[in-house]
């Protein structure tokens, strides 16, 4: 790159600024409006964009293309084709034609489909997505495609934020036409996502088979030094580390996702980076990418890239913020208060239609931050509660009260920041103060939803947040169109939100036990596991707010609610196998040759006539320590190996496998931990936790 980098942002991405210079004018139009307008997709542009693309990928050094699509697994998927098409006189003919630009095949059954698709029935579709723009990575041009059975469901993460999007663009243009806004050509949801994660010693990492298998520890004994002293939350930043980040910067660039914010975060060894907004699907393509591309540059750097949400037992883990709003097509957000939120209709319904549509689906929000890790670390003093709350910050909930009690509202200026250093610049004051303990926080133009795990796919809360948000607009549109008195129509949609749905409105420290108890006496959800939040994509209510919306089929929601409870089971499995195999081939070994070493000493200092009663101790500590080990390890295996033989639906199975890791695998981890407090760093078979958070 240049300078500075920025000569080569987006030089790798099929943007506008291309395909205004290689596709004609019609052509490019026609994608404008698919893009801008949500005009339906006209093939008849397909064979002069595919040629034009695959001139521009080749001029870049690729060779392949890749349908580009997130599955249910959440990872990125594709098979990469090369552009030969045949040979002719000893040479290569390449082709890629609109047709293979527009659709591809994959095997539907040999992903997750939660009983959508069978093994006989195998064929699923890859179709463009021609909103998110296309990319080259190394030598292959990525297409984002959407992923779709045979029978058109949903296989994938992009195709439900596209509908929601439809969907809230829909709803949301007939509110603003019913407030007398003509001119809105389209509304589209924007997110800007952060993304929290750690990196370890390449080295140190292959030498844990928890991390390799697993992607986080199983088992640790708690270090001296954790994250007690707060000093390494945006302390200065490892110069080793700083070259990984310079260099994903740089990737991330070309590839024109606006890589942002950079710094560490609260735990050791764990960073932050952000991006800057972009509409939702483009949003989740970037978190996609920037979570690939972390892993890869990661290994160029000797590092290993975690982005589970509980690596380590005792510090933070890791999650990513999702900042969400709503913007018109004349760059208007939607969310902004301006000077005189009292008298903004616009900002004021949007605000209440947020309230209202967490209050209802609070359930299904949760559910978009459920995976296997993130109940390990929702409720913690490092993330949100699983109880979904929103912070309004005491002035705007003030507003929101005096405006439904029709009182007349007196705008507040807010003063200067008073530091009391003369030299210092003064700056007015935000609404509120920051609420970092809140799940759903209003932040003066956006929502951040912070419960998302740093794993996920940000794919779901997106298109959970725009669906519910679409459903409660649909509702607030029926009572404005037609109105004789719009003015007195939003006052009653004002009031009735607060009348109706002020209890999910909470200020204050979402940490705290009182909150739980007040949380509980007003009828809020709390859904602490993902076993407790998946049975909400098949609650009937949400169904049919997602059928209303056509961001979900009613089959569509029955099998991703298997998919998660399926996949929460497998996890768990694959973790407790892991740690038998830990603790039965390296931890138990280890620590019979470290007594065997003890026990002979010991019985040779008697020998000799000596009495050393801190040795003696030592070696009965140690086997009884081993004994219980050894103990809780065969618990652990007869348990799973009752479940592996049971026969049992998915969701007892779920359930099952929640006791298991509650019950046999937390107390093998307290038996091996406290025998890798007994045993010499010598001896123990694995890097532990100093050597794994403060080898940098």
């Amino acid at each position: 790159m240049g300078k500075n980098g920025f000569e080569q942002f987006g030089s790798h991405l099929f943007d506008d600024r291309v395909m205004r210079e290689r596709l004609p004018h019609s052509v490019y139009e026609s994608l404008r409006e698919i893009r801008d307008e949500g005009k339906p997709w006209d093939p008849e542009v397909a064979d002069v964009v595919a040629d034009a693309m695959k001139t521009w990928a080749m001029e870049l050094g690729a060779t392949h293309y890749i349908h580009w699509f997130s599955p249910m697994t959440g990872t990125g998927s594709g098979k990469h084709d090369s552009f030969i098409d045949g040979v002719k006189g000893g040479e290569p003919v390449t082709r890629f034609s609109g047709k293979m630009l527009a659709k591809g095949e994959s095997d539907a059954s040999s992903f997750p489909s939660g009983g959508l698709r069978a093994t006989f029935e195998a064929r699923g579709y890859t179709a463009w997505d021609p909103t998110s723009p296309a990319f080259v990575f190394g030598t292959t041009l990525y297409i984002p495609t959407a992923f779709c059975a045979y029978t058109g469901e949903a296989l994938d993460q992009k195709t439900p934020v596209l509908r929601s999007m439809q969907a809230l663009n829909k709803q949301a243009l007939r509110v603003l036409r019913a407030l007398g806004d003509t001119e809105t050509a389209y509304v589209r949801p924007t997110v800007g996502a952060e993304q929290e994660y750690f990196l370890l010693d390449k080295d140190l990492f292959d030498k844990r088979l928890d991390l390799k298998v697993c992607g986080h520890t199983l088992l640790g004994a708690k270090p001296p030094k954790g994250q007690e002293l707060e000093d390494h939350y945006y302390g200065s930043i490892n110069e080793r580390v700083r070259a990984f980040m310079r260099e994903l910067d740089e990737e991330l660039w070309r590839l024109g996702v606006p890589a942002k914010t950079e710094h560490n975060e609260v735990a050791p060894a764990q960073y932050e980076l952000a991006s800057v907004f972009s509409t939702s699907n483009i949003a989740c393509d970037h978190n996609q990418i920037m979570m690939e591309l972390m892993r890869k540059v990661a290994l160029r750097h000797g590092f290993a890239c975690l982005l589970h949400e509980k690596p380590f037992a005792g510090i933070n883990g890791s999650g990513k913020h999702n900042n969400w709003s709503i913007v018109t097509s004349g760059g208007k957000n939607m969310l902004d208060p301006g000077h005189e939120p009292e008298k903004n209709p616009v900002f004021l319904l949007t605000m209440c239609a947020v309230i209202t549509a967490v209050d209802k689906y609070a359930d299904l929000l949760r559910l978009s931050a459920a995976c296997p890790g993130n109940e390990e670390r929702l409720g913690g003093n490092e993330a949100p509660p699983a109880v979904v709350s929103v912070f309004l910050g005491n002035r705007m909930t003030h507003l929101l009260e005096e405006l439904a009690m029709g009182h007349e509202l007196e705008h507040e200026s807010l003063g200067p920041l008073l530091t009391g250093v003369k030299s210092l610049p003064l700056f007015t004051l935000d609404d509120s103060d920051r609420n970092r303990t809140s799940p759903f926080a209003f932040t003066g133009n956006k929502f951040e939803f912070r419960m998302v795990g740093s794993s996920q796919s940000i794919g779901l809360a997106n298109a959970v947040t725009n669906a519910i948000v679409a459903d409660v607009f649909h509702d607030f549109a029926d009572k404005l169109e037609g109105a004789a008195d719009v003015e007195s129509v939003v006052r009653e949609i004002i009031a009735e939100t607060w009348r109706e749905h002020r209890r999910v409105i909470f200020n204050g420290n979402n940490y705290s036990a009182e909150w739980a108890v007040e949380a509980e006496r007003r009828g809020l959800y709390n859904l602490p596991s993902m076993v407790d939040a998946a049975p909400a994509f098949t609650a009937e209510k949400n169904i049919a707010m997602f059928t209303r919306t056509k961001v979900f089929t009613e089959a569509e929601c029955r099998s991703r609610c298997e998919i998660l409870l399926e996949t929460y089971a497998k996890h768990i499995h694959i973790d407790a196998s892991t740690m038998l195999a830990m603790v039965s081939r390296s931890i138990l070994p280890a620590s019979y040759e470290y007594l065997a070493r003890i026990g002979k000493a010991e019985a040779l200092v008697e020998h000799n006539g000596c009495a050393c009663a801190s040795a003696k101790a030592s070696v009965e500590k140690l086997c009884v320590t081993i004994d219980r080990t050894a103990g809780a390890m065969e618990a652990l295996r007869r348990a799973l190996n009752e479940l592996d033989s049971a026969h049992l639906g998915e969701s007892v199975r779920a359930q099952k496998f929640r006791d298991l890791a509650r019950g046999e695998m937390a107390a093998l981890r307290e038996a091996a931990d406290e025998l890798e407090r007994q045993v010499p760093q010598t001896y123990w078979p694995f890097p532990d936790y100093c050597d794994l958070l403060f080898d940098l």
